[in-house]
């Protein structure tokens, strides 16, 4: 009987145990190949799952959730023979647990070498100009070969960015003095622009202040030519008036008339530039007559328009 029990209890925990290697626990973000006598029969996803135990064990523990690896720094040489140092990341996720694990051996450095290989023919093919520039370019391109090339490895490459390109020293104090070069040739472009635009400003200034200039004379010019005209009216009134009086036998109006006459002659011999001293004959009464006949030729017209 003592026997009997042995053989039960060892019966027992045998069926326990196998119980507890039947039962697989997979966490959130992993699966399991399942291998049997070696060979991959099925996938474990997360959460509990029940195997044949001794004839079934695991074989792969992969990380399905999105995985990053770092590039290492390696130089290339660009289409215009310039060295620069590049690195870079890639970011990939296993979409096929079991071709993961065995189609290819080593995923992480396979991967690593596939990106780096690529890097050297994408960006050797660009001039360092263009490597400079589109960067975006270079990743776009760079993510299409290398997940076209692991897509039979049960994965998806879902980003490759280029982290640092360095050219040479030398090379990038070139870059800088040919970029100082350039922003002082715009800034003396600049400088001759805003010149340029001074002096057109300051024709215009003197272009309207010249047209108003002239705007001013020609006023000045018409207002003087009326002021004449109206002065000449005026002379032409008392010449008709004096002439009327003249035709109607009034001797002050003739001696008005030759008082007057006398006078514009005497102004003008005393303007002139080479007299210095004149003697003359003058009869100032005889002027001074004449100033009286203006004063009767004034009345007279005062009493003909009352």
């Amino acid at each position: 009987m003592g026997g009997f029990g042995l053989f039960v209890t060892v019966l027992l925990v045998f069926a326990i145990l196998m119980v507890f290697m039947s039962v697989k626990s997979v966490p959130q973000g992993m699966e399991y190949t399942v291998e049997r006598f070696g060979k991959y029969t099925a996938t474990l996803t997360p959460g509990l799952n029940i195997i044949m135990p001794i004839i079934d064990r695991i074989g792969r523990k992969l990380n399905m959730m999105e995985q990053v690896l770092d590039v290492p720094s390696q130089e290339v040489i660009t289409k215009d023979n310039a060295m620069v140092r590049v690195d870079g990341v890639v970011f990939y996720q296993i979409m096929d647990a079991a071709k993961a694990a065995y189609e290819i051996t080593y995923l992480d450095m396979a991967i690593i070498n596939l990106v780096m290989t690529n890097i050297r023919t994408v960006m050797g093919s660009m001039d360092l100009d263009e490597l400079l520039s589109r960067r975006d370019e270079i990743n776009a391109r760079l993510l299409n070969v290398v997940d076209e090339a692991t897509s039979p490895w049960g994965i998806k490459v879902t980003r490759i960015e280029i982290k640092d390109i360095a050219p040479p020293k030398d090379l990038v104090d070139s870059m800088a003095r040919q970029m100082k070069a350039e922003r002082e040739k715009r800034a003396q472009i600049l400088e001759a622009e805003g010149l340029r635009q001074a002096e057109i400003l300051k024709a215009e200034g003197l272009k309207q202040g010249a047209i108003l200039d002239a705007e001013g004379r020609k006023e000045a010019a018409f207002r003087d030519a009326e002021a004449r005209e109206r002065l000449a009216e005026a002379e032409a009134r008392a010449t008709m008036m004096v002439s009327e009086a003249i035709a109607k036998g009034d001797v002050q109006a003739i001696n008005y008339f030759v008082a007057q006459k006398y006078i514009e002659s005497l102004k003008e011999v005393a303007s002139a530039n080479n007299s210095k001293l004149i003697f003359m004959p003058l009869e100032a009464s005889s002027v001074i007559g004449a100033l009286g006949g203006i004063g009767e030729l004034a009345k007279e017209a005062l009493n003909k328009k009352a």
